[in-house]
């Protein structure tokens, strides 16, 4: 096997036979199915979380930009609690994808200035990922944000909910770095964006893609 054969693909060759959505929601939802793994074989019942896809966005500041006395990376964190683990998370600001026909990049920009007041000239993806393919349908694609700039009072929107918690905050980015490798952070976007760019970092930064380049999304997310 080459490097050319790492890549996944789509595979729409499977029957699916019963189906029922089983609960409906403005976020996501279950659906009961029996597919077909293999011809001749008996079919298998799956259930899958339709869900929206997402995108995260690391921002990043080093050199002249950044608030350490030696010019050290930094990367801009927001802590939310999430209910679902009963716990609150470091993270990179993040938001699903759920306004009909906006595009990523301009979705990722948005959850940029909504969870942070900031802004970036210069957008990079970092990487492409399924939050957990084994039961839903939800994508995500991490984003580099650089160029930051702090927005204006009357540029900023007022948040809500968990999010009125919010308190953007600078972290050096080797110790971000250092939490994810040793397990004190657990946010999936975090963690692989955070990965993603450090790698990217200690290629200077070659090889990142644009901001249209293909993702492979799934058919049935939201």
């Amino acid at each position: 096997m080459s490097y050319a054969d790492l890549e996944d693909t789509r595979d729409d060759g499977r029957a699916v036979g019963a189906c029922e959505r089983v609960w409906s929601g403005p976020i996501f939802t279950v659906d009961d199915e029996e597919v077909v793994l293999a011809e001749g074989h008996e079919p298998v019942r799956r259930q899958t979380v339709a869900h929206h896809d997402a995108v995260s966005v690391v921002a990043l500041r080093e050199g002249e930009d950044s608030a350490q006395d030696d010019g050290a990376a930094e990367i801009l964190m927001v802590r939310q609690y999430r209910h679902p683990v009963r716990a609150m998370l470091w993270e990179v600001p993040a938001g699903l994808l759920d306004v009909p026909g906006e595009d990523p990049l301009v979705a990722a920009q948005r959850e940029l200035a909504e969870e942070t007041d900031h802004a970036a000239a210069r957008w990079d993806v970092l990487a492409d990922f399924y939050a957990s393919p084994g039961f839903t349908t939800e994508g995500a694609r991490s984003y580099l944000a650089r160029d930051l700039r702090l927005l204006a009072p009357q540029e900023r929107v007022e948040r809500e909910a968990e999010e009125a918690e919010f308190v953007p905050t600078w972290f050096r980015f080797d110790d971000v770095l250092a939490a994810v490798m040793a397990g004190r952070l657990h946010n999936p976007s975090t963690v692989v964006g955070v990965l993603a760019a450090a790698q990217a970092r200690a290629a200077d930064w070659s090889g990142l893609r644009s901001t249209d380049a293909g993702w492979l999304r799934s058919p049935r997310s939201l």
